[in-house]
């Protein structure tokens, strides 16, 4: 009887499992991850998991088996522009093979085990890349009358705008605040997608027209990308806090039909 009690109880507390792309110091070999990302995870009660860049079909299919979800966090290199038929340009900064390697296996397995995504920042641009979607390589040099997106410190200032579509998923927290006024984000990259993947929507957009926010088109399937970093603002903004509440439900209720099952 005792030991069921403790099963119910743990039933109830459970957490979802979600692992996290890490990021490649070449310098000194190590993988690393800021805090930021963990913390918030944990903040929205799930327990995060680190995946290191190990490019390896069958070791990441084992590691997602026993994961409810995955978010693919920001990165200070660029998807190389090889995998959407490009050369590099002249602005594109330092590729990191192991990373883009990593979290295009991570993605595919995802997908097949039909895990819940987030992508944030790097994480955004190299899901749409594995959807064959296509991105600019360099802000600032091409695209006309691009307002400032690396907006450098502080990290959580919001410093610019974003209108976000009626018809997505952050339409639910519009309508749970009743707020159609633009939002504030903050902004650290120099890439963005250009044209979209295959299944993938924009939803969000810059003043500009960068696109700030993408989700997968079919209604079954929670795969969403943001530009700027909730992680860094979560404390203090109650959009990215939504963000990181809401895919949290989505990985615990994939969870909890697992346990069904």
């Amino acid at each position: 009887m005792l030991g069921n009690c403790l099963n119910i109880g743990l039933a109830m507390t459970y957490k979802p499992r979600i692992g996290m792309t890490m990021r490649l110091e070449l310098e000194t070999r190590r993988f690393y991850l800021g805090r930021d990302y963990s913390e918030a995870l944990k903040a929205a009660s799930a327990v995060p998991f680190h995946l290191p860049l190990i490019a390896d079909r069958e070791y990441i299919f084992e590691a997602l088996s026993h994961l409810d979800g995955i978010l693919l966090p920001g990165c200070d290199s660029d998807p190389d522009p090889k995998y959407y038929g490009e050369d590099p340009h002249p602005h594109l900064k330092r590729v990191v093979p192991e990373k883009d390697e990593t979290d295009l296996l991570v993605i595919d397995a995802a997908e097949r085990l039909e895990l819940p995504i987030l992508g944030i920042c790097f994480g955004m641009q190299i899901l749409n890349v594995s959807r064959g979607g296509s991105l600019y390589q360099d802000i600032g040099s091409q695209v006309a009358g691009a307002i400032k997106h690396d907006q450098g410190l502080p990290l959580a200032r919001n410093s610019h705008e974003i209108q976000i579509d009626d018809d997505c998923r952050f339409a639910h927290f519009r309508a749970g605040e009743g707020d159609v006024a633009p939002r504030l984000v903050n902004s650290h990259h120099h890439q963005a997608v250009k044209a979209p993947g295959e299944n993938l929507k924009p939803i969000a957009w810059a003043n500009d027209g960068i696109v700030e926010g993408i989700q997968d088109t079919r209604v079954e399937k929670y795969i969403v990308g943001v530009q700027w970093h909730p992680e860094l603002s979560w404390a203090t903004d109650d959009l990215s806090k939504w963000i990181f509440d809401d895919f949290v439900n989505a990985c615990a209720a994939k969870s909890s039909k697992h346990k069904a099952v």
